[in-house]
């Protein structure tokens, strides 16, 4: 709900001219584009001056309870936008991450994104790439949809992969 009223907020400030529009969509995702994409959008999420990426393609914001990280490639000019589902002290056990990657073959909501295991800081996300510049309701609608999707996958499809892993 609260995302709702986010996304209709964001609008009204646009209209009367108190919110930046979003970039025109349509165009590559060069470095620039995916910089004033995520710019927009956290600044719509309440996030102040954000600069949305860093000088090495980096971002990253909590927007309600979910938390939102982005990655600018430039070898592909690619934008990927990720929401954590779970963050492991240790490495995962064995069959754990094959467990989410089944959840999400077997149809289990993911809100747009896929099931991605980042190894280097041991987390799970769901993530979505984007080549080319969306609009910006349509990235907000997404964006909304794939932290749902997270926040949901953080608990009950946690439990559910842990129960077939672990048989607890």
């Amino acid at each position: 709900m609260a995302l709702a009223f986010s996304r209709h907020l964001q609008w009204l400030l646009a209209t009367i001219g108190l919110a930046k529009p979003p970039p025109p969509p349509g165009g590559p995702m060069t470095r620039e584009a995916a910089r004033a994409l995520v710019r927009w959008y956290l600044q719509t999420q309440g996030a102040g001056m954000s600069e949305g990426l860093n000088e090495n393609g980096l971002g990253g914001a909590m927007v309600g309870s979910a938390q939102l990280y982005f990655e600018h490639h430039a070898d592909t000019q690619v934008l990927e936008c990720s929401a954590l589902v779970y963050r492991f002290r240790e490495d995962p056990k064995p069959g754990v991450i094959d467990g989410f990657r089944k959840e999400a073959q077997e149809g289990t909501d993911a809100g747009g994104g896929t099931v991605d295991f980042e190894t280097e800081n041991k987390s799970l996300f769901l993530s979505r790439n984007y080549a080319q510049m969306p609009s910006g309701a349509e990235f907000t609608k997404e964006m909304e949809r794939l932290m749902k999707a997270s926040l949901d996958w953080g608990t009950t499809v946690l439990d559910r992969v842990a129960s077939r892993v672990f048989g607890t």
